[in-house]
């Protein structure tokens, strides 16, 4: 794997926050250029894009583990998270982890006639119950990398009839994900799966999920091109009904970064970026600090350091400052050398 992500990668500061951004490798830049030039050039390049839409589609799928029919290509999380929450009737409850990310319970909060709950991350499974319409959770979360037991959440929501909503965005790409064990799982591309902005998908049941689109475009007909005037005659069989009009460029370059984590393939990903995570993590506590209880994961938050993310940025050592915590993030292309050189500016 590191002679593939040094061909790809060549950072030139130490970066540490991919749960904030992923860098790109050198292909999806590469094809981005080209697209660009002959855009610019006034060539003709739709069939291009949208080509890349499918091939994304496809290739996340089989990351996820479910049939490219099931998954909607779109660029927002919080665009899908409210699509699923306009689906729910009034007075319908939905229980939320308690400091997830704003993009996934934020659009439940502001329907008002929902009743949301909002508890501990790890107390979900156990605060499901009749009556609890849909759980929404991230698998890890976002600030301080804790994961969800989502084998538990999933029985409990199962018991209760309730659906399930996961939010893989800190996940997929280094987290083995399986979208089949969840009724819907939304992800930014930007992050793990090193795309740039503007990609991200939602996977639904065979089903649909019951789901209305109600922000459907023309991308969203069965014949899109047959479907740009008035109202859509017939929407897509497929998730597709669920697309947003794509950010084209962002997909060019996502059916090349996507098709990197493929190559190298996940498990292979997980265990190289729990290795520095791990040798973070003790080399952090033996400097006096307790990092959050997160085993397994590749995020790595410290109480109390979050003010050193300036000062480190000075010395190109790059990491987040998250919910007053310094948080560090590893993925395929950083290194024990990055880890080291972490530790020791915190030690100064």
């Amino acid at each position: 794997m590191e002679s593939l992500a040094g061909a790809e990668f060549a950072p030139h500061t130490t970066y540490l926050t991919t749960a904030s951004s992923g860098l790109i490798p050198a292909r999806s830049v590469a094809a981005v250029k080209a697209v660009l030039d002959d855009s610019a050039a006034g060539r003709p390049v739709i069939d291009v894009a949208f080509e890349a839409v499918e091939e994304s589609r496809a290739v996340y799928a089989r990351l996820v583990g479910v049939p490219a029919r099931r998954v909607a290509a779109g660029s927002s999380v919080a665009v899908y998270a409210g699509m699923i929450a306009t689906s729910l009737p009034p007075g319908a409850e939905v229980i939320v982890a308690d400091g997830d990310f704003s993009s996934l319970v934020n659009p439940f909060a502001v329907r008002g006639d929902l009743k949301l709950r909002i508890v501990p991350l790890e107390e979900i499974a156990e605060a499901v119950r009749p009556g609890t319409a849909l759980v929404a959770v991230s698998a890890v979360q976002s600030a301080d990398g804790r994961i969800a037991d989502l084998a538990a959440i999933g029985e409990a929501a199962r018991t209760h009839g309730a659906r399930t909503l996961v939010d893989t965005s800190q996940a997929a790409g280094w987290f083995p994900v399986n979208a089949d064990e969840a009724d819907y799982t939304v992800c930014v591309a930007y992050k793990w799966l090193m795309c740039p902005r503007g990609a991200a998908f939602l996977t639904v049941p065979e089903d649909l999920g019951e789901l209305t689109p109600v922000f459907a475009g023309w991308v969203a007909g069965e014949k899109p091109w047959e479907s740009c005037y008035g109202p859509v005659a017939e929407l897509a069989h497929s998730a597709r009904r669920f697309d947003e009009s794509p950010s084209v460029y962002s997909y060019v370059a996502a059916r090349h970064s996507l098709g990197l984590i493929e190559e190298l393939g996940t498990e292979t990903i997980a265990a190289h970026d729990r290795a520095l995570a791990d040798r973070f993590r003790a080399g952090v506590t033996g400097l006096g600090h307790q990092p959050v209880a997160a085993p397994g994961s590749a995020i790595v938050s410290v109480p109390g350091l979050g003010d050193a993310a300036s000062r480190l940025a000075e010395a190109e050592v790059h990491v987040s400052a998250r919910a007053g915590n310094l948080r560090a993030s590893f993925h395929l292309y950083n290194t024990a050398a990055d880890v080291d050189r972490v530790l020791a500016e915190l030690s100064r």
